[in-house]
């Protein structure tokens, strides 16, 4: 293998720290064990990038694993082996419960099917998570032929553990060290060929969604759900990488193993792992009817109760799991959390608990091309560093520079909150980096996404509280503000209820000879003068709107956009036709009002469509198709259309439907236009 660019620098960053990634797939389906302890073995013998070093370790790692692992059918030789020599050591699962008739706790052996094993309390407190669904580790397992000998005898004992994770209590240090060497662009790529994955054979959106998997591992108590096509790795980053994370198959689960044992005191899962993935969601379940209450409550505050006694664990739940249909025929029929049990898929409230809902349909299948053949983080050096780095926040980033619009409720900032501090701490473990405004707005405008989507659904659903779901951020103190939609709820190419950024306008024409036709008018402004049209050629009839407007514009600018001067600004403008009509006809007050909205910086009203002509000298002409327009505008999916006051008695006949389904404002002249289209004046 060539070493690349980014190879060479990730080498002199985090020696001892990398291994190539491509060496795990030469052990894959040949042990019983998960990738982070493959990679455990070859970051231990193979943190090199020396190819006669790493042949030599990958020799060692390949002695270890067959001498330590235990296949199928040979169970019974390694018992004989603990037997003849008095021990022997193994790579195991271990777990461990309370035996109360003899007040002493007994290990569980799968891959030996040993279910009895004497296991010292030391080592139980020492490691805790073998109660609650165990861990691999390196274990020396002994043989006591005289216990043997006893009635009910146990003779085999776990003499030793080491769990496989990394103990380095500087790790954070290193690859804080480590990171400053790198952009923000290369240290992303770095972190998705450590969780195995080549980044250019990803689309700019799979990467981003890659990186919200990971979250999760860096964030306390952060609530996900991923939904999507079968085979795209929903489960993998939760079962092969992290020691930290443990994955529930099935969705079957207790209560006393997720959160607390009644009967002994023993903490769950969640106090246990840093996440907790429920695979397969539509089968989630639990043994008792409050199961799912208990893990709404937990989900709110990251807390429940054993008794009087009130429970801290800060686990996160992941929920994953697949789609049988595609998305566009989901929301047809329901929404977006159908796939979810019963209690949990209508049930707004527990919907608020979810901090992001990951579009795992955007993420491409499994296949080959999409493994990296580079050099990556060990896996237990990425668990651990993921591990360290949940008990700071980057929250304090956004202050003084990130606002958020009014359509974000407390909750819904607590979940923006949590998935910028997540995806920010990825990019920089130094809490000491002040991101960039660049890198800032990615990590906001991600974070509105995925949690917008949760909002989506709940509207869907009926609940009138979540109606409003056009979240925007602004970026600065004299920043525009933004609005963010989730992708699947519309495109460029429809009429969204997103308001549109400044300078953009849906625009109804009204030419005679090719009927009304839509139009989407998009103005960009600088400094400098005169108007430029980028259509080439320019239908006539849209010139002449244009000149009409950018005339307009200057004769009314006090009253229109106040001390500002368009005579120093240049504006570009472009027609996009969306209809068979191509001319732009009689399109001038949406002109005007794209010109003045790209001046003022301030956004046109969502699902807003504006129709009318203006003269040269201010006035409106009069329309005599209003009904035609307002169907038009129903058609296309608008929610509001501004008309001229002038067709207030032609609409009078209007269908009682028509008039329920679209909202008719009437405007008296351009200044009015303005102070009802623009969302802020």
């Amino acid at each position: 293998m060539d070493l690349d660019a980014l190879d060479r620098k990730a080498e002199s960053a985090f020696p001892g720290h990398l291994v190539r990634k491509d060496l795990v797939r030469r052990f894959r389906g040949q042990f019983p064990v998960p990738t982070y302890v493959v990679e455990f073995m070859l970051g231990r013998y193979c943190a090199s990038t020396d190819p006669a070093e790493i042949e030599e370790g990958l020799a060692l790692v390949q002695s270890q694993l067959g001498d330590r692992t235990v296949r199928a059918g040979e169970e019974e030789l390694f018992k004989a082996r603990a037997r003849e020599k008095g021990s022997v050591r193994l790579i195991e699962l271990v777990t461990a419960r309370l035996d109360a008739k003899t007040d002493s706790y007994l290990a569980t052996l799968p891959s030996l099917r040993l279910t009895d094993v004497r296991i010292a309390d030391d080592l139980v407190r020492k490691h805790e998570r073998m109660l609650t669904g165990g861990f691999y580790a390196e274990l020396e397992l002994g043989y006591d032929a005289s216990i043997a000998q006893e009635k009910g005898g146990r003779p085999f004992e776990v003499l030793s553990i080491r769990e496989i994770q990394l103990s380095n209590l500087s790790i954070l240090d290193d690859i804080v060290g480590g990171r400053a060497r790198f952009t923000v662009e290369e240290w992303k790529a770095l972190l998705l060929r450590s969780v195995g994955l080549e980044p250019e054979a990803l689309t700019p959106r799979a990467r981003d969604m890659m990186l919200l998997r990971m979250v999760p591992f860096v964030e306390r108590n952060y609530n996900m759900v991923e939904l999507g096509p079968r085979g795209t790795g929903k489960s993998h980053l939760f079962q092969q990488v992290s020691p930290y994370a443990h994955l529930i198959s099935g969705g079957k689960a207790t209560v006393a193993r997720m959160f607390v044992n009644m009967a002994n005191g023993q903490r769950g899962l969640v106090c246990q792992y840093d996440v907790v993935c429920f695979d397969e969601v539509s089968g989630v379940s639990f043994d008792q009817k409050d199961g799912v209450n208990i893990m709404k409550g937990y989900m709110e505050s990251g807390e429940f109760s054993r008794g009087r006694e009130s429970i801290r664990a800060d686990g996160g739940i992941v929920l994953v799991g697949n789609f049988d249909v595609d998305v566009a025929h989901q929301q047809r029929v329901g929404h977006l959390f159908g796939p979810l049990p019963p209690e949990m898929r209508d049930d707004t409230a527990f919907m608020d608990r979810i901090h992001a809902y990951l579009p795992g349909w955007d993420l491409p299948k499994v296949h080959r091309d999409l493994f990296t053949e580079h050099f990556g983080l060990v896996s237990d050096v990425l668990a651990e560093f993921f591990s360290r780095l949940r008990s700071q926040s980057r929250v304090s980033a956004m202050q003084d520079r990130v606002r958020f619009g009014g359509a974000l409720s407390g909750r819904d900032q607590n979940a923006v909150n949590k998935t910028v501090s997540g995806l920010l701490k990825l990019i920089h473990p130094d809490p000491a980096d002040r991101p960039s405004d660049e890198t800032l707005e990615w990590a906001v405008r991600l974070a509105l996404e995925v949690r917008r989507r949760v909002k989506e659904q709940q509207k869907r659903i009926g609940s009138a509280e979540f109606r409003n779901t056009q979240f925007s951020y602004t970026l600065g103190l004299d920043g525009v503000e933004t609005f963010v939609a989730t992708q699947e709820v519309g495109g460029d190419d429809g009429i969204g209820t997103d308001p549109l950024p400044p300078g953009q306008v849906w625009s109804l024409g009204l030419g005679a000879d090719d009927g009304p036709g839509l139009y989407r008018i998009e103005v960009t402004e600088q400094s400098g003068s005169g108007v430029r049209i980028l259509n080439q050629p320019t239908p006539p009839a849209f010139r002449e709107a244009v000149n009409v407007a950018s005339q307009n514009l200057v004769a009314r600018a006090r009253d229109l956009v106040g001390e500002r001067n368009p005579r120093e600004r240049e504006f570009t403008i472009q027609l996009r036709a969306l209809d068979a009509a191509r001319s732009g006809s009689h399109t001038s007050v949406a002109v005007l009002t794209a010109l003045a909205s790209a001046m003022l910086g301030r956004s046109i009203r969502g699902g807003t469509i504006i129709a009318g002509h203006l003269t040269l000298g201010g006035s409106l002409e009069p329309i005599h198709n209003a009904t035609d327009l307002v169907e038009r505008a129903f058609e296309r999916g608008a929610e509001a259309i501004l008309l001229p006051v002038s067709c207030r008695r032609a609409l009078a006949e209007l269908s009682d439907d028509l008039a329920t389904r679209v909202q008719v404002l009437f405007y008296a002249d351009a200044r009015d236009v303005l102070r009802k289209a623009l969302t802020t004046l």
